[in-house]
């Protein structure tokens, strides 16, 4: 192959598909700084721990839980409790600027057992240490971090925002 031919073989197959994969990243991209204006992750970020513990409880409800905010000291490890369909769920809420780590874990479990639930959350703004991960994993945590929480948090914001629409869209 002439080195006129491998140019223009660049310019009609490799240019275009190199185009094209810039496209798409820049739509890719483009979608996930909508998800993130959509989550209010940057308003959450702004919240003392209390205003987060009471966003968790709009944003479950909104999902279809039944919830309780505990008292602020002396929660016995969950700073929420949650019900669905009669099963108990503790979370314990951190809203962080650093990665969450074993304590917040620690606690829960210990909420579980006294407030008799199922299930136990631990749900941050941030990411979890590795520590925090492991101790998860063998004691059945969850764990929600940044990232589920911006999905959780931007599809109850479009469900608010569809439900509006639909309110005043004529029929």
């Amino acid at each position: 192959m002439e080195l006129w031919q491998i140019a223009l073989l660049f310019l009609i197959i490799i240019f275009p598909l190199d185009m094209y994969k810039k496209n798409k990243d820049k739509k890719a991209h483009k979608i996930y700084l909508d998800l993130l204006r959509q989550s209010g992750i940057n308003q959450i970020d702004q919240m003392n721990g209390r205003q987060f513990e009471e966003y968790l409880s709009s944003l479950y409800q909104a999902l279809g839980y039944q919830t309780e905010v505990t008292k602020g000291s002396g929660d016995f490890g969950a700073d929420l409790v949650l019900k669905n369909n009669g099963t108990k769920i503790v979370v314990q809420a951190k809203r962080y600027k650093n990665k969450v780590g074993i304590q917040s874990v620690q606690e829960v479990v210990g909420a579980k057992r006294y407030y008799d639930a199922v299930h136990a959350w631990v749900v941050t703004n941030n990411y979890f240490t590795e520590p925090a991960r492991k101790l998860a994993h063998a004691n059945d945590v969850l764990l929600i971090d940044r990232d589920l929480l911006i999905k959780l948090s931007a599809q109850v914001n479009q469900d608010k925002t569809t439900t509006r629409t639909e309110r005043y869209t004529p029929n």
